[in-house]
């Protein structure tokens, strides 16, 4: 096989990755609609501890492995990734569902692609910026589209925790890439499991303040249930979906794996309109129109043109 023909294969199967992965992390933004009577950091608690655990169990037969090849500088970037693109992520995303609705969190974080091609485009051989203009002139129609529509209802905070979200998760996307791009003895599933484990200890301090007497009182019954959905939502979603988009991140150059969060976006936006039984609003097709527009481009741009 030439060596275009690996480079078109590895970027097929990276895109291919990051869908799958997409639809896995739309079912993120469920749980808060199916726990509401729990906070965003019991939400953030629960699901960490359980990927925690999950991930322990699985690393178990490689940690001395792991343990002996990674330095104190590779730890310290799992403490920080696992607490931007983890921890804080989850809760603004929570406190975002819970305060603006499962819709309007998932495409306001639609931003995403915008925000990590325009970093992506910084680095040594990407694609120049003028060819993703397109793209991120898409995106950024179709975050106004729905913004736009939320502000004018007063729902501006669920707006303003999506950005959060935003922020904290663009930080863990970029450094995520970086780390995968220079590890190269570590598998894409190795670096999610360690990054499971440091997340299952970061939580651990969330456990007491996510226990403390000041959140709601539930009964047994409650708590078992609360404790099936997070333990579902961290296999899925923290074990099974970041070993795609690990596998993406690697595959693919940083402002083409941007893009890929794109569908987390639009297979949240469509477990959301199904839970509220109700049929997107125009400005809501257009948004989701524009977004796909946006990666469509941005894929265009990463063409065997590009490649030479």
């Amino acid at each position: 096989m030439s060596l275009f023909g690996r480079w078109t294969l590895n970027i097929s199967l990276g895109i291919i990755a990051g869908i799958i992965a997409g639809a896995f992390w739309g079912l993120v933004f469920l749980a808060p609609e199916l726990t509401r009577g729990f906070t965003p950091i019991q939400l953030s608690a629960g699901r960490y501890l359980a990927y925690g655990l999950i991930a322990a169990i699985l690393v178990a037969r490689s940690w001395r492995r792991l343990f002996a090849m990674l330095a104190w500088r590779e730890w310290k970037a799992l403490a920080w990734l696992s607490f931007t693109g983890n921890i804080m992520y989850y809760f603004f995303l929570a406190k975002a569902v819970q305060t603006g609705g499962i819709a309007t969190a998932s495409i306001v974080i639609g931003l995403l692609p915008v925000v990590i091609t325009l970093v992506g485009s910084r680095d040594a051989g990407a694609i120049p910026l003028p060819r993703l203009l397109p793209s991120i002139v898409l995106s950024s129609a179709g975050l106004f589209c729905i913004s736009w529509q939320h502000m004018q209802s007063g729902s501006l905070a669920g707006v303003l925790y999506a950005s959060g979200a935003l922020a904290s998760w663009t930080a863990y996307a970029v450094g995520n890439s970086r780390w995968l791009a220079r590890l190269k003895a570590v598998t894409a599933h190795e670096w999610s499991m360690l990054t499971g484990l440091v997340t299952g200890a970061e939580a651990l301090l969330l456990a007491v303040p996510a226990l403390s007497c000041g959140a709601p009182q539930h009964s047994t019954p409650e708590w078992l249930y609360f404790a099936a959905v997070v333990t579902s939502v961290a296999l899925l979603c923290s074990i099974i979906g970041n070993g795609f988009w690990n596998y993406a991140s690697r595959a693919l150059p940083l402002t083409l794996t941007g893009q890929m969060i794109v569908f987390e976006t639009l297979f949240a936006a469509l477990y959301g309109f199904l839970w509220e039984e109700r049929w997107p609003a125009i400005v809501e097709v257009m948004a989701i129109l524009l977004l796909v527009g946006g990666v469509a481009s941005c894929a265009l741009a990463h063409g065997p043109k590009t490649s030479h």
